[in-house]
């Protein structure tokens, strides 16, 4: 296990595959909500083949530290350990993708760090919300999840697959999570994305019907942006259908 201290807190992390001077071009995946690292367990054979792959847990998600203030857990600071832990790797720009929460943070990270990025991939994610009514509507439901996690502990966790082997330490880490980062204050993001110029993989199972509208909405608007559905999945693609999914990973890669 390796860890990065930030801010009095642990940061959790994993590198497969090698980091090689002149090698491929990094790639670093960040998990949604309510999971954490190990639901990229299913893909890192596959995607690590010829490259380095870092995973990570975000602050109050599966082994990294919980801090006390709910404060310290916001956009912000989600992409300051990312940018910290490529830091510690000495990877100067990545290929930076993320699951559902962890993609809408790969946009973030675009948008703070685009000399970072070498390209996005995204994955069953969406861009946010231009309209007010709709992000007071998204946040209701991250206060809601809160509460949940205040009230029943880590039994409300909602039995996703990308979930089930988190191994998260603590619920009220979880709760703040939700309020800090999972809610959204404004729609910086998604006007920004006429802007990316780089390279950009939207990916969405053909089951995930809440983000299905989100991806056709991207890939619409990103510049080179290419779109891929996968076959019989849900939310979480990478689980249901992992051959399909590193497939269509993997050609994206071939390409940059």
């Amino acid at each position: 296990m390796s860890y990065l201290e930030r801010d009095g807190h642990q940061i959790y992390y994993q590198v497969s595959g090698g980091l090689a001077p002149g090698g491929a071009v990094p790639l670093v995946l960040s998990h949604g909500y309510g999971a954490s690292a190990a639901m990229w367990e299913p893909n890192l054979a596959a995607l690590a083949a010829d490259r380095a792959v870092l995973t990570w847990d975000m602050r109050g998600h599966g082994r990294s530290g919980s801090p006390d203030d709910p404060a310290e857990y916001s956009e912000a600071a989600t992409v300051a350990d990312l940018a910290a832990l490529l830091d510690s790797q000495g990877i100067g720009r990545a290929v930076i993708g993320g699951l559902s929460l962890g993609g809408y943070m790969s946009l973030a990270f675009w948008l703070a760090c685009p000399e970072r990025v070498a390209a996005l991939v995204l994955c069953d994610t969406g861009p946010g919300y231009r309209k007010d009514a709709a992000r007071e509507q998204w946040n209701d439901r991250a206060a809601a999840t809160a509460d949940r996690f205040e009230r029943d502990g880590l039994a409300a966790l909602s039995g996703s697959p990308e979930t089930q082997a988190a191994g998260h330490g603590s619920a009220l880490g979880l709760a703040r999570a939700a309020r800090g980062m999972l809610a959204q204050r404004d729609a910086r993001v998604m006007a920004a994305l006429p802007a990316i110029d780089v390279p950009v993989l939207v990916l969405v199972g053909d089951r995930d019907e809440p983000f299905l509208g989100a991806a056709d909405y991207m890939a619409a608007k990103i510049p080179k942006a290419t779109k891929a559905v996968i076959p019989d999945a849900g939310h979480a693609s990478n689980i249901d259908q992992p051959a399909a999914f590193n497939q269509a990973v993997g050609d994206f890669l071939s390409l940059l």
